[in-house]
């Protein structure tokens, strides 16, 4: 039985994270059918999806740093950052939530990445900054105002922004959740460290099939 006090974070399903996408996770599409139907079902009182939304000049992009290499690790404001493919970007069709999903029980669109200067993996908070610090995104208001005290994460990519996704929400309080068999990685090496990660912040993995019922 899923708590009333229970919401879903649908993380940045959108088709740039798709096979033939700019910056495609493995096996991206075959969650789509499972989100699709988990959202029909309404078992959630509240529904929240991500989505990645980009200027064109964003400073995560490759094309930013002419002579590196797509995923080069750079340093940014003091931290590791991977230079990702060009994706997502503000208004073109790869960056809509994708069109084979039935998103009407959404409560909110949460969009993320918005700045040029700062990548933003979580749902909660943007990766830091260049004043240091991870800015909040007013999410976790916004759950906590409406009585939420469990999350349950899924989407697109398990080990980037559904990873930071989850763990932010465990740091914050919420009960938290991921939803194993809907998400996949950018890539299957991923997952083992996830598990782990996972495992360390205290989330719980489950599928889908848990909600049943």
């Amino acid at each position: 039985m899923i708590s009333p006090q229970a919401a879903l974070i649908v993380v940045d399903v959108q088709p740039d994270f798709m096979p033939g996408g700019t910056l495609a996770c493995h096996q991206g599409d075959a969650i789509v059918p499972g989100i699709d139907a988990l959202l029909r079902r309404q078992a959630f009182r509240h529904v929240v999806a991500t989505q990645d939304w980009h200027p064109r000049e964003h400073t995560s992009f490759v094309d930013a740093h002419p002579g590196l290499a797509p995923f080069a690790q750079i340093r940014l404001y003091g931290q590791p950052q991977t230079l990702w493919p060009a994706h997502c970007v503000q208004g073109t069709p790869g960056a809509v939530l994708h069109p084979a999903i039935d998103w009407s029980p959404l409560d909110l669109i949460l969009r993320k990445g918005s700045d040029a200067r700062v990548d933003s993996y979580s749902g909660f908070r943007e990766n830091v900054g260049p004043q240091g610090d991870r800015p909040d995104t007013g999410l976790a208001g916004w759950l906590r105002g409406r009585g939420v005290d469990e999350v349950f994460v899924c989407g697109l990519a398990r080990d980037v922004c559904v990873l930071w996704t989850a763990q932010d929400a465990a740091a914050l309080g919420f009960r938290t959740h991921l939803l194993w068999d809907l998400s996949r990685p950018v890539t299957p090496s991923g997952d083992a460290p996830t598990r782990a990660a996972l495992d360390a912040g205290g989330i719980g993995i489950v599928d889908s099939a848990a909600l049943a019922g």
